[in-house]
């Protein structure tokens, strides 16, 4: 199987087969281990089916990941050995147990805490993102985005000319500019105001055809915290780039749609914020408030929930629901709605939650309430997961029986 896994990244996903396989990773800091958990889940299931060396990548035309989803992404995507995926997803939880207090050293200042960040949150970011980066370009060298496994999205955010970046590996193969390395745009889509420091880099045209391009770049949390309608407007993007003509205005398809979404989890429910303490606040609280950052969670979760409901009525409309999975917390409380408590208690809480959410009730958001709330007729996760599991099976097998497929 290994050897085969170069076939399924060379045309648009329009050509390839019957379905058009999404797989989108919100941002969330140390909160990645929630999808994280849920991807190791997911991969056991394509592996039960095809053998051990299965590998998420093999069966997705687009990964996105936004902020930690996009650290994800990367080790889900990046050329390894042999040009196989750097990581299992088994492994990805033991890669932010092991960096994750590093990513985000705690601070121990007693009593002074609250004041200390208070001070801190007017003097710079949290923090300065140097072993983040180092890490990145340790683990990917000088993997570009055109060099992934198969396609990848990340969006970030260009704070010079205040209009969101979506590198994309379609871009990037035609587009030098466009091809940035994987550790510039992890740091990029990474930092988040006030955590971690904005990123510059510039890209070069290697003919030298083209005068560099410079990147500003912060977090793409600001502008699609969770990345799955920026996938899908880049496939289509991209369909409509390969064939102007395609469908006769209907480039889109959605109904060949399959789309699994991975939240990081909110902290909905705890009902942290009330109108009238906000009323009080002046800059400073809507930045720091009792160790939270409510500035950066309401952009960041008012982005993702709009995905979440445009996806979902979409889908509702086409009536193949089924084909659009979402699994998001909306119950967390205390630490583990942090996005930078590094602690090995807290971290491996985060871990159980990404399991007990395999063992809940597949749920769609009420778009009315903003809640999750449960299916009675689609199962559990897990077992909503094993059914995406043979569907993606399925396909990629009928893709590598028709080599044709493959070569458009």
């Amino acid at each position: 199987m290994g050897s085969q896994a170069d076939t399924t990244t060379t045309c648009p996903p329009s050509a390839q087969g019957r379905l058009i396989t999404v797989l989108s990773i919100d941002g969330g800091g140390i909160r990645g281990l929630i999808p994280s958990t849920i991807l190791a889940c997911l991969e056991s299931k394509l592996q039960e089916l095809d053998g051990p060396d299965a590998r998420i990548a093999d069966y997705f035309d687009v990964i996105a990941g936004t902020s930690t989803g996009a650290l994800v992404t990367s080790m889900l995507a990046a050329p390894g050995e042999n040009k196989r995926p750097l990581f299992e997803a088994k492994d990805i939880n033991n890669f932010y147990l092991e960096n994750g207090p590093k990513i985000f050293p705690q601070r121990r200042l007693g009593f002074l805490t609250p004041i200390a960040n208070l001070f801190g949150a007017v003097k710079g970011p949290k923090y300065d993102g140097k072993f983040l980066h180092d890490k990145i370009k340790s683990l990917t060298n000088d993997v570009t985005v055109a060099d992934t496994v198969t396609n990848i999205i990340v969006p970030t955010f260009d704070i010079k000319y205040l209009q969101p970046v979506i590198f994309n590996t379609y871009e990037a193969k035609v587009d030098p500019l466009k091809n940035a390395h994987l550790s510039d745009i992890c740091i990029s889509t990474s930092a988040a105001p006030t955590y971690f420091p904005a990123h510059y880099f510039a890209t070069h045209d290697p003919m030298g055809k083209l005068p560099d391009r410079e990147y500003h770049l912060v977090d793409g949390g600001v502008a699609a915290n969770n990345p799955t309608m920026a996938a899908m407007s880049m496939i289509t993007k991209e369909v409509l780039r390969r064939n102007p003509d395609f469908s006769h205005g209907k480039p889109a398809e959605y109904h060949r749609y399959l789309i699994i979404s991975l939240g990081t989890g909110t902290a909905k429910q705890a009902e942290k914020y009330t109108a009238p303490d906000c009323a009080k606040w002046g800059v400073l609280r809507w930045l720091y408030d009792g160790g939270f950052t409510p500035l950066i969670d309401i952009f960041s979760h008012a982005s993702a929930d709009m995905v979440d409901i445009h996806a979902a009525i979409l889908f509702q409309a086409l009536h193949i629901e089924k084909n659009y999975l979402r699994i998001q917390d909306d119950s967390l409380t205390g630490h583990t709605s942090s996005v930078d408590i590094s602690t090995k208690a807290n971290m491996e809480a985060l871990i159980g939650i990404g399991n007990m959410l395999l063992k809940k009730k597949v749920a769609r958001v009420n778009i009315d309430t903003g809640i999750y709330e449960p299916v009675d007729d689609e199962g559990t996760n897990e077992e909503a997961l094993a059914h995406f599991a043979q569907k993606l099976s399925d396909e990629r097998k009928l893709r590598l029986s028709q080599p044709t497929l493959n070569s458009q």
